[in-house]
């Protein structure tokens, strides 16, 4: 049984319509065993098996036996196929794919000794998704973006939308990855522009949900790692920057609407515009974990390159494809705790 099926189910009850567009297609996803990859293709796989799609899913991964390992029901799904490669020199698969997902990137502020390592992935690998996107004569194009192409937002500013022209901060390494994500939106309009496929962008913020990195540099993991460790929570730094998070199943199915429905080189934020303090936010998981109390935080750490306020404004994708944020922070803290700690891969023994 899947263990995401109630989650699966809301995905398919609010996509079913969108569907029809990818029977008897194939995709080619880059990013495909990571956290946005592992819910595209379980939300693929579901309905493709639901609706009878024919449709086939290939996904480039370096890691085939890692992926294996987390994921053996995906992998031995007969409309999924992995295809060994690296995102910046993987050979070409042979065949027509009418849609690619590149959804694959180096994440996180970087430091002066992975800055240029970070942003060659970003810029390589999109370019060589592109290359391979005309090649494959698709016709639709999603570029998973990021919120970080705005570089850091404005302490006067509640919620920063898709206008808001500003940029990373060049001089500081941190800024690697979003400036990699602006170069890979602008490669993407330029290549779609030569070769005629049409590119849908989605400059995602902060997301919480099975599959999320426990021991990456996002507050949220962490937080829910320290409680399955049995805590105590830790926040780094003073916990005063506030995020906002979109569950998992809510934001792929803001992926495949844009995708499948979104206008073509026209970003839209992906997130929630819901912002809450990281201080606050650990309190959440604690009270959730059961120990309200158990909370340490870390005082005079370096904030990130996002620190103060990182929250969207997602009118635009509210107003143009009817999106919602239908599962609210502590439903998807709650989801998340439960996934996790019945996951043998990811559970309560995580280091």
């Amino acid at each position: 049984m899947n263990r995401l099926a109630e989650d699966l189910d809301y995905i398919l009850a609010h996509t079913e319509p969108l569907w029809d567009d990818l029977r008897g297609q194939r995709l080619f996803i880059t990013g495909g065993t990571g956290f946005f990859g592992c819910w595209l293709l379980e939300s693929f796989a579901w309905a493709n098996d639901r609706l009878g799609l024919d449709a086939n899913a290939v996904v480039l991964t370096r890691n085939p036996g890692e992926f294996q390992r987390k994921a053996p029901h995906l992998v031995s799904h007969p409309a999924i196929d992995l295809y060994l490669g690296d995102v910046q020199d993987f050979a070409f698969p042979a065949g027509h794919f009418s849609h690619v997902i590149h959804a694959a990137a180096e994440v996180g502020a970087a430091s002066q000794g992975d800055a240029a390592r970070i942003l060659d992935t970003i810029v390589g690998g999109t370019r060589r998704t592109l290359e391979f996107a005309g090649y494959c004569q698709a016709e639709k194009l999603l570029l998973v973006s990021s919120g970080a192409v705005y570089g850091r937002q404005s302490a006067e500013l509640s919620h920063v939308s898709e206008a808001y022209f500003c940029a990373p901060d060049v001089m500081d390494p941190r800024s690697a990855y979003g400036e990699g994500k602006r170069v890979a939106e602008l490669l993407s309009t330029i290549y779609g522009g030569i070769y005629g496929f049409e590119v849908k962008v989605a400059r995602c913020f902060s997301f919480v949900g099975p599959y999320m990195p426990l021991n990456a540099h996002f507050a949220i993991g962490n937080f829910v790692r320290d409680g399955l460790q049995g805590g105590p929570i830790r926040i780094c730094g003073e916990g005063t920057s506030e995020r906002s998070y979109l569950y998992a199943a809510d934001l792929v199915i803001w992926l495949w609407t844009i995708l499948l429905r979104g206008k073509s080189n026209y970003p839209y934020n992906v997130g929630s515009e819901k912002g809450i303090a990281i201080r606050s936010l650990a309190h959440l998981v604690s009270e959730a974990f059961g120990f309200a109390s158990d909370i340490l935080v870390r005082e005079g750490t370096v904030e990130s390159l996002s620190a103060s306020r990182y929250v969207p404004n997602v009118e635009r994708a509210m107003l143009d494809l009817e999106l919602r944020c239908e599962i609210d922070i502590v439903q998807s803290i709650q989801k998340s705790i439960v996934w996790f700690s019945g996951n043998h891969s990811f559970g309560s023994g995580v280091k």
